[in-house]
């Protein structure tokens, strides 16, 4: 082991940047090494006595380090010219590069920004690939980028199994987790995986990012799941520089809270020194692999270069600091190995430290001259796919009739053939549909299994189908978010239940930064199909209080990408669900299925008994357009009322009342689609009718009436007589309260009298 060189020059730097003292300190220190041995060592022989790092991983791993670094260094100078657009450096980290020689490119990784290192040694994996190129392509915002297609700065491949991720502050995690629990599940339920049965998953952080809520929920969901001897390999790599932006990390913190942490096996590998740091991250590697237990690979590092271009850490860190961060930069160990191994020489090492330099800017300038986007329709295309003749083909696909007449129990059994029934009943019955069709489908969540949810609407499938594929989790939404991401992720149809909307709050990054944003960021390369049952909305009775009846979609109505399908009756419960799960597999896309509580068990419409809202069972090869619309009243133009989910039962009820005061004809849409709203289709109810009210149960603020709204004002429709009923601006209080702020029928007819009088 060699001692690292003091630097050697920060007197005479003071009106350099940080890029280019570092850049200065390399040179110099190189100059300085002595002649070496002069015996080169064999490739397979270890670089240094008693290094598991032979001569040829070594020489290897010091290029991708070089290329990292030019990289970085390429990003501060070109920055200011406008050709690059992205700062945020690797350099410090660039012994991740011995985690990628160590793994697979066909071990699926989820990579923080300081990755660098890591990619270069990736590309290694496959022949003909370019990391400068592909890289500087990256930087540039260029729409040639094969990662993200200039969308942003991503370290992200198709081919090598990395899937681009964002600036993100450790909600890639329960992700990652979810993947390596997949590839596990895939082997038991013989699925063909995408990836070698015995992959493992990495997912990079920094020491920072592991105090955020969302790595320790993904620490936690790990551990709990290697509790119960079920197989899960992740290999967790935190990647320790001691510094967040600003905010130092306490000494030994990240040692001392994961070294004896329960079933999360730890490891600790020099990230600074190649020659002694790579036998502990094989081991690592080689534990998770063999093993199948989430392990924790504690990587020592530093930063250099602050945080971004735009962090002037001179202002706020003492210059003696600055110094021995700079002391201990990774490339000064590296080269000070290669000469005194006889690897290399000092001349040798200067030469490719500046072969490196020259092909990294040459790649920036090139990918400066490759065309960007320029159109709004090139931005958005890979963020909301929609093939509507194939989803419509898969949607009323039912060539799965003898597994149907296996778990119903005959012809006389099939729920087409039964009585007409509620919602709750048609929603579990379309659930053992999609499992009869799908054989990758997979259920999830609090409670669903054996019980079959708080609402039974669950019930049967865990018998049905078996504890593989319909499962119980920890009561966690994040991580079961995170877990329909890596089911995804190995080519399944996860159906994860979030047990009430009011939970959903707790994870939303995961739908919001996560899985939604996965087709935009790497265009449309990789996808998280999923389709998201979550139990919501108001009225709900004797039970409730606000996190039982939140009455509020905001938070999922502005995720870009997402669809929203509400149903307000079984039939079209059934419906729906088809299209979305086509949705999921054909074009990829996330959906999210608003159940409302407080129709699950609905049979009467106006009086008790009448059995007005039980429907019968749509057939398999029915299905629905997404946008699509239900519509009573057909032609009724006194008045028409917009609605959905509890306001449509509500609102039939009031025009029955509005038809015998005012003597109006009323129509009722009950939109179905919540997100996107179709405005055209809006429109077009809208056209010919005399009145408008909006019946939107949701809160007046941020509610899906306020789209409905838009859309008619920007279709003409702004002078006519409209009104809007809403929920009022607070949390639902418990009991008989609850009524108070939620709309009625009462509000309903209200209105119409005030648009009487207008």
């Amino acid at each position: 082991m060699f001692a690292r060189v003091p630097n050697p020059i920060p007197a005479r730097m003071k009106g350099l940047n940080r890029a280019e003292i570092c850049d200065a300190n390399f040179i110099e220190f190189v100059k300085g090494l002595g002649p070496g041995p002069g015996n080169a060592p064999q490739e397979q022989a270890p670089v240094l006595p008693g290094s598991a790092l032979d001569a040829k991983g070594f020489r290897e791993l010091f290029e991708s380090q070089l290329i990292s670094r030019h990289l970085d260094l390429m990003a501060r100078v070109l920055r200011v010219q406008n050709k690059v657009f992205y700062t945020i450096g690797s350099s410090g980290h660039e012994g991740n590069a011995m985690v990628a020689r160590a793994t697979r490119h066909t071990d699926p990784a989820f990579l923080h920004y300081r990755s660098g290192g890591f990619m270069a040694e990736r590309f290694r994996k496959l022949p003909g690939m370019d990391p400068v190129m592909d890289s500087a392509l990256s930087f540039a915002a260029s729409a040639e980028d094969p990662a993200s297609g200039g969308r942003h700065k991503v370290w992200g491949s198709k081919p090598l199994w990395v899937l681009p991720q964002t600036s993100t502050i450790a909600s890639h995690l329960p992700k990652a987790l979810g993947t390596a629990m997949a590839i596990e599940a895939g082997k038991r339920l013989g699925l063909q995986l995408p990836v070698p049965e015995d992959s493992i998953a990495i997912c990079s952080f920094g020491d920072a990012s592991a105090n955020h809520a969302t790595a320790q929920t993904a620490f936690n969901a790990a551990s709990w799941t290697a509790y119960q001897k079920l197989p899960a390999p992740v290999l967790y790599v935190c990647e320790d520089n001691g510094i967040g932006i600003s905010v130092k990390t306490p000494g030994g913190w990240i040692a001392e809270s994961f070294r004896n942490r329960p079933d999360l096996d730890y490891f600790f590998a020099d990230g600074l020194d190649l020659a002694a740091g790579y036998a502990d991250v094989q081991r690592a590697v080689e534990h998770c692999r063999r093993t199948r237990r989430p392990t924790f690979l504690h990587l020592r590092t530093t930063r250099l270069m602050g945080h971004a271009g735009t962090d002037f850490e001179i202002e706020w860190r003492a210059l003696e600091e600055l110094c021995a961060v700079e002391a201990g930069d990774p490339l000064l160990r590296s080269a000070q190995i290669a000469v005194e191994s006889g690897a290399m020489g000092a001349d040798e090492v200067l030469a490719l430290y500046e072969r490196t330099r020259a092909r990294c800017f040459a790649a920036a300038e090139d990918a400066d001259t490759r065309p960007r986007l320029t159109t709004l329709k090139d931005v958005v295309a890979p963020l909301a796919p929609y093939t509507p003749d194939k989803v419509r083909a898969e949607a009323t696909r039912a060539d799965y009739g003898e597994r149907r007449l296996q778990v119903f129990g005959g012809e006389a059994a099939l729920p087409e053939n039964l009585p007409p029934r509620h919602l709750a009943i048609q929603i579990n019955n379309a659930l053992h549909d999609l499992f009869c069709k799908y054989p990758e489908t997979l259920l999830f969540g609090e409670d669903v299994a054996q019980k079959g949810g708080v609402y039974t609407v669950t019930k049967g499938l865990h018998k049905a189908f078996g504890p593989r594929r319909v499962f119980n989790t920890l009561l966690d939404e994040t991580t079961i978010l995170g877990m329909a991401q890596g089911f995804a992720n190995m080519g399944m149809l996860p159906v994860p239940e979030i047990q009430y909307l009011a939970y959903l709050h707790n994870a939303i990054d995961q739908l919001r930064g996560e899985a939604c944003s996965l087709q935009f960021f790497s265009n449309d390369q990789y996808r998280n199909p999923m389709l998201v049952r979550i139990a919501g909305l108001g009225y709900q009775k004797g039970f409730g209080g606000h996190f039982h009846n939140d009455n509020s979609i905001a938070a999922i109505r502005d995720i870009p990408g997402l669809v929203v399908g509400c149903p307000s009756r079984g039939d079209d419960a059934a419906m729906m669900l088809r299209t979305l799960a086509a949705l999921s597999k054909v074009d990829g896309r996330v959906c999210v299925f608003l159940e409302p509580i407080a129709l699950y068990m609905a049979k009467d419409l106006h009086e008790a008994g009448d059995g007005q809202w039980l429907f019968p069972y749509p057939a398999p090869e029915q299905a629905l357009e997404p946008g699509q619309g239900r519509v009573y009243g057909e032609g009724n133009d006194d008045l028409l009322v917009i609605t959905y989910g509890n306001g449509v039962p509500m609102a039939l009820r009031a025009a029955r009342a509005i038809e015998a005061a005012q003597g109006w004809k009323v129509r009722v849409v009950d939109l179905r689609w919540l997100v996107p709203l179709d405005a055209a289709y809006i429109a077009g109810q809208a056209r010919g009718a005399k009145r408008i009210i909006v019946l939107d149960e949701g809160r007046y603020s941020a509610g899906v009436g306020e789209g409905v709204v838009t859309a008619l004002v920007e279709a003409g429709f702004g002078a006519m007589p409209l009104r809007r009923v809403t929920g009022a601006d607070t949390y639902t209080p418990l009991a008989g309260a609850a009524l108070l702020v939620l709309p009625g029928v009462d509000d309903v007819v209200a209105a119409a009298a005030e648009l009487a009088g207008a």
